[in-house]
């Protein structure tokens, strides 16, 4: 056994010692992929454990996130910082290493993995803002910005209907930096791949526009080692086909069951056996294992500082590029054009899906590392930046993106985008499709990366497409992501308080909710919607009862407190664009706002009224839309399901008795 093999089979028992440990885990990807992995890590991947946010860093994703102990294994052996006691501490609470792995929780982790598709997509993300990166701030003989995307992926992440969008969005645009090793074990939880997997994968890569590559043994590394190099010489993304035996060396090997159980106290020393380690203690790494390791890192570390000359020269011969390039990579803008009056003004009566096109717009004309685009909605959700051309292979420079009808990708890719440094990235569809990215927007905000969500048509307003395009529930099922700030705002001034928020936002993501039929412009909002929640009518006497209205409802809320003030009642309005925003402020601002004095409240959206009981209470009440919607005329639609100001004085009234 040389000592790339004795390497490769460390990792492979580091690994099951880990998941034995644990008694939890998934041994049969570390057994089959560790070669092709250290492959990867030790002769073609640059990257520096020293330094393991160098801006040009090649990223690695594992998108097989289950075979998370391969990755702690290999961040261990090239020392990132993980010690042997992580790896005992697997899967345990608070540890290091957790059950799949997790973006800003174990240093040299790229992206948060574990639902299969996803890793792959947001690579493409990834491969998209280096490709941007690179056409912006590279000079002649000073190619700063350099580096692949290397994805490593399974069975389970392509049967995901996620990956094959993204592949295909890939493959359009010619990402010729990312190269994708598959692990092809043909195995699944149920059994063999072929009783739901039949297609030849490299026939349908090919047909989506990439170029594929087979490795007949994935134990052969100097095989794999060749496919890599050969797909780097590539004009299209790659796809490597890499044959392994899921669970290679151990008694389970080939058995659908090596998949996610610990092999077991005889199982373990019959896999040990099977690479000649009985010698070497579980927990060990031995003396040429680290030498060799020693002699990697050392070639990792010329790479790393040869770039870092050529940095500083660049530094010296271009000092505005490499201060904006550090600058965007950190997430810091100079953003002080949002304390410009005019960055609040627009004109009257105008739908808020319009204010935002026209916000959107003033930020990309000050800001130009804003990235993003619609899922082949762009006109509708008013989110084509202005004179900034569109990303292609012919133009690397253009900041608008065509993702296409592939919703689920584009969550992906945007987060990829914001997760290799660089922009700000956004992407835009219709509320009611916000069902299809659901899983990107959860993982955006467990990541706690500023991806700004555009979602346009945000209710009944939207008449006669019908109930298929209303969304009844998808506020509540935003609202209820932790780390996400969902944003209904009810005129331009709270538009652009939202996107003041999103813009200064470095780890949590926003969700905008807005309308496709036109609004008034409301006189007393304000900057204080930041805040998300606040007074926009003060009650002309004692207080009898307070409204509470967000995007297109306020107008009503605001029509029906005139009414009631005639006849009487002390009548407070308030505007919730965010419900999270307003929970995140002071309690005594809180209860400056919502006094718990006054119990006679009323919620006003054209929405679920799931969760407004929080605000309204016992003796309050909650108009909105708990059931589908229907098609006809936007406002003959509202008034089909009481959502008016007559409704709101009624309700009122009834409570003020």
């Amino acid at each position: 056994m040389n000592r790339k093999e004795r390497v490769v089979n460390t990792l492979r028992m580091l690994s099951v010692d880990a998941i034995d440990k644990a008694n939890s885990g998934h041994p049969g990807l570390p057994l089959g992929a560790a070669p092709m992995a250290y492959e990867l890590w030790s002769n073609h991947m640059n990257h520096y454990p020293k330094d393991p946010n160098w801006l040009n860093r090649d990223r690695f994703i594992l998108s097989a996130g289950h075979g998370s102990a391969l990755l702690y294994s290999l961040l261990t052996v090239f020392g990132y910082g993980l010690e042997i006691d992580d790896l005992k501490d697997f899967r345990q609470l608070h540890s290091k290493t957790p059950g799949h792995p997790e973006y800003g929780h174990t240093l040299g982790v790229e992206c948060t993995t574990g639902p299969l598709g996803a890793g792959i997509s947001m690579g493409v993300g990834m491969a998209v803002a280096e490709e941007a990166l690179a056409k912006r701030y590279n000079r002649p003989d000073f190619e700063i910005i350099d580096h692949y995307t290397f994805v490593l992926c399974g069975d389970g992440d392509l049967m995901e209907g996620i990956s094959n969008e993204a592949s295909s969005f890939a493959g359009t645009q010619q990402l010729n930096k990312l190269i994708v090793l598959y692990d092809s074990n043909a195995i699944t939880i149920e059994g063999s791949t072929d009783i739901a997997f039949k297609e030849n994968v490299r026939q349908r890569y090919e047909a989506l526009g990439w170029n594929t590559l087979e490795v007949t043994n994935g134990n052969d590394c100097d095989a794999i080692g060749e496919a890599i190099s050969k797909a780097k010489t590539s004009n299209k993304p790659t796809l490597i086909e890499v044959h392994t035996e899921i669970g290679y060396g151990s008694p389970k090997a080939g058995d659908p069951a090596v998949h996610g159980s610990p092999l077991g106290e005889e199982g373990t020393s019959k896999t040990r056996s099977f690479f000649h380690l009985e010698d070497v203690p579980p927990f060990t790494i031995p003396n040429e294992v680290t030498e060799e390791i020693g002699e990697v890192k050392s070639s990792l570390k010329d790479k790393y500082t040869k770039w870092e000359n050529l940095f500083e020269e660049y530094k010296r011969i271009y000092p505005e590029e490499s201060k904006r390039l550090l600058n965007g990579m950190e997430g810091n803008f100079d953003l002080s054009f949002m304390e410009e009056d005019e960055f609040w003004y627009g004109p009257k009566d105008q739908a808020t899906r319009g204010s935002s096109g026209m916000i959107l717009n003033r930020i990309s004309k000050k800001l130009s590392v804003l990235f993003g685009g619609s899922a082949d909605l762009g006109p509708s959700n008013k989110s084509v930046m202005e004179n900034t051309g569109y990303f292609s292979p012919k133009n690397r420079e253009g900041r608008n993106i065509n993702f296409g009808v592939r919703e689920h990708a584009m969550g992906a890719i945007a987060n990829g985008i914001a997760l290799h440094g660089g922009w700000k990235a956004f992407c835009a569809t219709f509320l009611v499709f916000s069902d299809y990215m659901k899983p990107q927007i959860r993982l955006s905000a467990l990541m706690g990366v500023p991806v700004t969500y555009i979602f346009t048509h945000d209710s009944i307003g939207v008449g006669e497409d019908g109930p298929t395009h209303q969304p009844i529930e998808h506020l509540a099922m935003l609202r209820s992501i932790p780390n996400l700030i969902t944003y209904r705002p009810a005129d331009t001034t709270e538009v652009a308080a939202g996107w003041a928020v999103a813009m200064r936002n470095k780890n949590t993501p926003l969700a905008f909710s807005l309308t496709r039929q036109t609004l008034p412009e409301i006189e007393n909002t304000s900057k204080e919607a930041m805040k998300g929640g606040y007074i926009v009518k003060k009650e002309g006497k004692d207080l009898d009862c307070i409204l509470i209205g967000t995007g297109s409802e306020l107008q009503y809320a605001l029509e029906a407190a005139k009414d009631l003030e005639e006849k009487g009642f002390g009548i407070r309005v308030v505007s919730m664009p965010s419900q999270e925003l307003f929970e995140a402020q002071a309690k005594s601002y809180r209860s400056e706002v919502l006094p718990e004095i006054c119990t006679k409240r009323i919620s006003i959206e054209a929405a679920s009224t799931f969760g407004w009981h929080k605000y309204t209470g016992f003796e309050g009440r909650s108009i909105g839309i708990d059931e589908f919607g229907a098609s006809g005329p936007g406002d003959e639609v509202y008034q089909s399901f009481g959502i008016t100001k007559e409704r709101i004085v009624k309700e009122a009234l009834e409570i003020l008795k």
